[in-house]
């Protein structure tokens, strides 16, 4: 009976020390599955994500700091569907988004932040907002709907790895996110973004059908079409050679990082090395070879071809066409012990997107 007595008491205790390291461990570290979602002038996908964050130990801080991050699943890459209008096909997202979730196994119920990132000239469409309130209400308890361009930057420049590599290397690093509307730069300092700007430089601002005429035409692209010695228009029949020439034109021009900004310019000093993101790296660093019917192949071998000519040695790459959607799930979060005052609740909060 005291034999009894006494292994019961045993394992109370255990179970009574178990609870406590528990609560410990729970008072200064948090995990969180996240999702981030890239809908993009190209291409659109997602990734999910879990994050450990855990308190500072030392300066008696209460904030957390994120010590370790773990892909759980990545969707495939779908080109971002137009209706007719041009507009973003709002259906057929929310359908892929679907079948997303459903293949990585998880519930909106079990997801605990994440981002909806909109960009390039996908943003300029007229029926951006609702895109972005449409998966910000069905995905999740979203930080953010649409990226501007230095948000943008500075997801890019975390999800490729160019931030992480400029602090275990103590280096100053120029990331060049290149995607389908858009070129984003973010200069990395010993771990930190310290500048951004971005270029209306991209590789799908033209899409060519099966018969080789121009599909889609940005407005952009019909300007740097015109800057290339050529007046199109929608409709218009072009030959391989002509986009070889515009491709050519928008890589010297990304490359000289003089022209087309977005944002004000910044300035390329004391860079020590350039890495490249977005889907177009991905021909810039031979890990693609398909054409789309855009410019994107062809300016990632113009910008391959002529990469020394660039002052700075190319660094290895981290992630490419996914770098916004890893940086939108895994770095958009932040999370503070420390108390806030809001001086006027009633009018501020709850607030969405």
């Amino acid at each position: 009976m005291h034999d009894l007595e006494f292994e019961h008491v045993h394992v109370d205790d255990a179970a009574e020390t178990r609870e406590i390291r528990e609560a410990i461990w729970a008072a200064d570290n948090v995990e969180l599955t996240t999702v981030g979602i890239d809908i993009g002038s190209s291409t659109s996908h997602l990734m999910f994500a879990r994050v450990h964050l855990s308190r500072l130990a030392t300066g008696l801080s209460s904030r957390f700091v994120v010590v370790e991050r773990k892909i759980l699943w990545q969707s495939p890459i779908l080109l971002t569907p137009y209706l007719p209008d041009f507009t973003i096909d709002t259906g057929a997202l929310a359908e892929f988004i679907n079948r997303s979730y459903a293949a990585a196994g998880l519930t909106r119920a079990k997801i605990d932040s994440g981002a909806v990132i909109l960009t390039g000239e996908a943003l300029k469409r007229k029926n951006a907002r609702a895109i972005a309130d449409l998966f910000s209400e069905e995905s999740g308890k979203f930080v953010c709907a649409s990226a501007g361009h230095h948000m943008e930057c500075q997801l890019a420049a975390h999800g490729s790895g160019a931030v992480k590599l400029s602090a275990s290397r103590a280096k100053t690093v120029l990331n060049v996110d290149i995607g389908g509307g858009t070129t984003k730069l973010a200069i990395a300092e010993k771990g930190r973004v310290t500048a951004t700007a971005a270029l209306h430089l991209g590789g799908r601002l033209l899409v060519v059908d099966g018969s080789g005429r121009l599909a889609r035409l940005e407005p952009a692209g019909q300007r740097l079409a015109k800057e290339a010695g050529y007046e199109w228009k929608r409709g218009d029949a072009v030959r391989p050679s002509d986009l070889d020439r515009v491709a050519e034109h928008i890589a010297d021009s990304l490359l000289r990082f003089d022209a087309h900004y977005l944002t004000e310019r910044i300035a390329l000093e004391g860079i020590e090395g350039v890495m490249f993101s977005g889907g177009v790296a991905e021909y810039i660093y031979g890990r693609e070879e398909r054409e789309f019917g855009d410019l994107g192949k062809r300016i990632g071998f113009c910008i391959r071809n002529k990469i020394k000519s660039l002052p700075w040695p190319l660094l290895p790459p981290g992630e490419c066409i996914r770098a916004t959607a890893l940086g939108a799930s895994e770095y958009s979060v932040q999370l503070s012990g420390n108390t806030c005052y809001i001086s006027n609740p009633g009018a501020l909060l709850p607030r969405r997107n």
